[in-house]
């Protein structure tokens, strides 16, 4: 009778504390689905307009760093992408309370993908931000080696995207591509059809971008952008769904318990 006793008691424990831990009760859930769908639309909102519009001038002039400039759009631009390091950082750990419940290393992983992505953005940030920098000091100067100034500013450029084609062309692939897709089809939070578009976009994001490394094809040139499609909608369709719906109720309810940081560590779990 005692032993029974003990049982339910240490039962109830782990429940509690499972449920503390990662949230899987179902308001706290909700929540972490709604915060981690606005942040994948905020990395929407901030990447595509700093890229295609607000960086235009660098991208489309090689010598821009000895023209008259458009440096506030590029410094916005900048702003722009600090915010989606942010954004994506944020989805990363956000979801790796529920992540870890299904697979510990694999949440692992996705949060280092994630800090990887971001680091090759900041690099790119960077790059840009120097080549105002530099523009605006062979205008004050009135125009000094006019050569050495647009040699660098190819430079910075070239950084700036092979920091693209490293960590957006590439890293996304693995990240929101293959691990979450995985874990999100595997887990069943989402609809198995959309967790597709994750698993099918990944190994294409990642194959292109390995072409544009070996020279294969030139980065965002038709193969590329028509390779990204899945993937561009599996993390908008992602995004939507968690504002709209959040995780499926029965999927967050059968996550093991299990933290899953004793089978990291090795340690056996504690007994009763």
């Amino acid at each position: 009778m005692i032993s029974t006793k003990r049982a339910v008691a240490s039962t109830k424990q782990t429940t509690v504390e499972g449920d503390r831990d990662i949230g899987t009760t179902g308001h706290t859930a909700r929540k972490i689905a709604l915060v981690t769908g606005v942040l994948f639309i905020i990395t929407y909102v901030t990447s595509i307009p700093a890229r295609l519009f607000l960086y235009a001038p660098v991208r489309t002039d090689v010598n821009y760093i000895v023209g008259a400039g458009a440096d506030s759009q590029i410094a916005l631009g900048a702003l722009l992408e600090l915010i989606l390091i942010i954004a994506n950082v944020g989805t990363a750990v956000v979801l790796f309370p529920i992540l870890k419940r299904q697979n510990y290393e694999l949440a692992l992983g996705y949060v280092t993908a994630r800090l990887v992505e971001c680091t090759f953005i900041a690099a790119g940030i960077l790059s840009m931000l120097a080549i105002v920098m530099l523009r605006q000091d062979f205008a004050e100067t009135g125009g000094g080696d006019r050569g050495s100034f647009v040699t660098v500013g190819r430079a910075l450029f070239a950084i700036y995207e092979w920091a693209f084609a490293l960590g957006p062309g590439f890293v996304v692939g693995v990240g929101n591509g293959l691990i979450l897709g995985y874990m999100m089809y595997k887990s069943r939070l989402v609809p198995r059809g959309m967790a597709m578009l994750g698993l099918i976009g990944g190994p294409l994001v990642i194959a292109t971008g390995v072409a544009v490394l070996f020279d294969v094809i030139e980065p965002d040139s038709l193969p590329q952008v028509v390779a990204v499609i899945p993937e561009f909608f599996w993390e908008l369709s992602l995004g939507i769904y968690l504002i709209v719906k959040g995780f499926k109720p029965a999927a967050v309810a059968s996550l093991p318990a299990s933290t899953g940081a004793e089978h990291l560590s090795g340690a056996a779990p504690s007994a009763a």
